[in-house]
């Protein structure tokens, strides 16, 4: 997938999905959907073809089997369906106060990739970007710059100087320059929005189920394997510590059921089972926040290997043990229940 800052090398011509998108939960993937497949290639001829066809409605229909007869009059264009988010996110730009993500850029990556996006396009979020108009965002971001074909936005999508422009404004204006803009309604489950921060507040109290359903998938978290202490090599469970871009939003202190992947890898072979633990290590006298991942019937050598952690359960809050030994039976029952909940 294409990933670009600079609108002058953005492939053209575009279906963009338009928004923040932090996390790609199912709400997200619900915007996204419109600029996927089926909806390319294009084909256009003298007749106007539906957008949402599928190729063999396209095949069938009567405007297209007429300018088979002559292709002169039938243009196959390529369309790229195109991500177009902000970056930094508008509101650490106003507020100088930086953001934690749930997807920061590799991650965010990784998710689109698996949709079938084709290009993320990072506009730069700067004051220039801040005082366009409504009017000016279509004209010169997605028309001009993009060669926007469609766009697909939430609902609730605010652009233009001091977000004045509304999802229907979009669409109307897009409407003057020919330009399809499909507004998705907001996503719920069980009667709750989703969004990234019921998803942050989840993570944060330790529902890992919940915010697992919201998201569509599970919690990942992406990072490249570094030497620690090695403290847990002296008691039987040796840990892979993992260094996280400084961004990343991690959930609550604690132990967690987690499956691990090398994110160059993506073989089920790769997969491994383990738990892991986010917090400061206090019965060591831990001065810093670490993430430690033990691997369960596993042995080998991680450094510099870039991994996704996969969280599935939370098993217990972080705590303070009187003795190395009482640490050693605890992580020795918390490795049992892991291995109980992935057999099941």
């Amino acid at each position: 997938m294409q990933v670009t800052s600079s609108l002058s090398t953005a492939l053209k011509p575009t279906l963009v999905a338009l928004g923040n998108f932090d996390g790609v939960h199912r709400g997200h993937q619900q915007v996204i959907q419109p600029i996927l497949q089926p909806c390319k290639p294009e084909i256009t001829t003298g007749s106007p073809l539906l957008s949402w066809q599928t190729p063999l409605e396209r095949f069938n229909s009567a405007s297209f089997r007429e300018n088979l007869e002559n292709p002169a009059d039938i243009n196959i264009s390529k369309t790229y369906a195109t991500v177009a988010t902000f970056n930094p996110h508008p509101r650490e730009f106003f507020s100088g106060v930086a953001r934690k993500l749930l997807t920061p850029s590799l991650e965010k990556v990784q998710q689109l990739s698996i949709l079938g996006v084709e290009q993320l396009v990072l506009l730069p979020f700067d004051r220039e970007l801040a005082s366009l108009s409504p009017q000016q965002f279509v004209e010169k971001i997605l028309v001009q710059q993009l060669d926007v074909k469609r766009v697909s936005v939430g609902e609730d999508f605010r652009f233009g100087h001091r977000r004045a422009g509304t999802s229907t404004d979009l669409q109307a204006i897009a409407a003057s320059y020919g330009v399809d803009v499909i507004i998705v309604p907001l996503h719920t489950t069980l009667g709750e929005r989703i969004s990234s921060s019921a998803i942050r507040q989840s993570l944060e109290q330790g529902d890992i189920g919940k915010a697992n359903q919201l998201l569509g998938r599970s919690y990942t978290i992406t990072g490249v394997v570094v030497k620690g202490q090695q403290l847990g090599r002296t008691i039987g469970f040796p840990t892979a510590n993992l260094e996280l871009p400084p961004e990343k939003f991690l959930p609550r202190k604690g132990v967690y059921c987690v499956s691990v992947a090398d994110s160059l890898v993506s073989s089920p072979q790769s997969l491994q089972l383990g738990v892991m633990n986010i917090g400061e290590r206090p019965t060591v006298n831990g001065t810093c926040l670490t993430v430690e991942i033990h691997l369960l019937d596993w042995s080998g050598d991680l450094y510099g290997k870039t991994v996704t952690v996969s969280l599935e359960k939370f098993l217990r809050p972080e705590q303070k043990f009187a003795s190395l030994d009482a640490l050693k039976s605890q992580i020795q029952a918390d490795c049992a229940l892991a291995r109980a909940f992935f057999s099941n």
